[in-house]
């Protein structure tokens, strides 16, 4: 989930509903599409959020989609196929 329609390379604007966040508050899905960019890794079917301050990314729906995520004190990738994500 993203707050930030600049994020999507394709965004299809529709209301869904809404999310509800851990302390119950709650956000309106204004649209779905995917993120990233054409030289790096792409990551579909991305929530945006009105108001959502914050990406979040569900680890488990990642690994669902064959996505590898590694976490280490000084690293956080993910991988797909040929594309990686580091930050």
């Amino acid at each position: 989930m993203t707050g930030a329609a600049l994020k999507f390379i394709n965004l299809e604007m529709r209301q869904e509903g809404f999310v509800t966040y851990g302390d119950n508050n709650k956000g309106r899905i204004l649209g779905r599409g995917d993120v990233g960019s054409h030289d790096s890794i792409i990551i579909k079917d991305v929530l945006l959020v009105d108001g959502l301050k914050h990406n979040l990314l569900n680890i488990t729906q990642l690994c669902d989609k064959s996505y590898k995520v590694t976490f280490k004190p000084d690293l956080r990738l993910i991988s797909h196929d040929m594309f990686t994500f580091q930050n």
